[in-house]
């Protein structure tokens, strides 16, 4: 059986916060996840929409997803693609359908002139690591990731 990718539509929000949740599961942070199908649905398809989703299917059944966004490098003076979520489920993984999400979404950055196409990994998650490294993505591991999120960056912003 081979996969098929299309972008996302406004009906395809219950079954992409699913795959949010599950991946959040594996990950460990399931209690992080804030997202509601309103408010994903306003971020994937509302007038201020800000990134992008595309659905993997399998016979015409979604079994995975990829959500993205355009950030911008100075250094290039080109926008990039910055991948957040990439999700397969359990049972379709292991017979390339990753790989084929990532080419996807490299096909989408070379047609949208970006110059460059990045995303983060846990460390802990080998199967992802061995996935990238066969494809030729490279570590960057000069770079330290800084956050600020919830109260705390509620309370910077706020001069606290």
């Amino acid at each position: 059986m081979t996969f098929s990718i299309r972008a996302a539509r406004p009906d395809d929000v219950p079954v992409i916060l699913r795959f949010i949740t599950d991946l959040a599961v594996f990950e460990k942070a399931e209690h992080e996840v804030k997202a509601t199908i309103e408010s994903l649905g306003e971020s994937l398809f509302g007038a201020g929409a800000v990134a992008y989703a595309a659905i993997l299917e399998k016979q015409g059944v979604p079994v995975g997803h990829a959500i993205w966004f355009y950030n911008y490098s100075t250094w290039q003076a080109r926008k990039g693609l910055y991948l957040e979520d990439l999700y397969i489920d359990p049972a379709h993984r292991g017979g390339g359908a990753g790989r084929l999400l990532l080419r996807h979404l490299a096909k989408t950055a070379v047609d949208n002139g970006c110059g460059r196409f990045e995303w983060s990994v846990l460390d802990w998650n080998e199967p992802a690591i061995r996935v990238y490294d066969a494809i030729g993505a490279e570590p960057q591991t000069e770079w330290i990731r800084y956050r600020l999120s919830g109260d705390k960056l509620i309370d910077f912003a706020a001069g606290e």
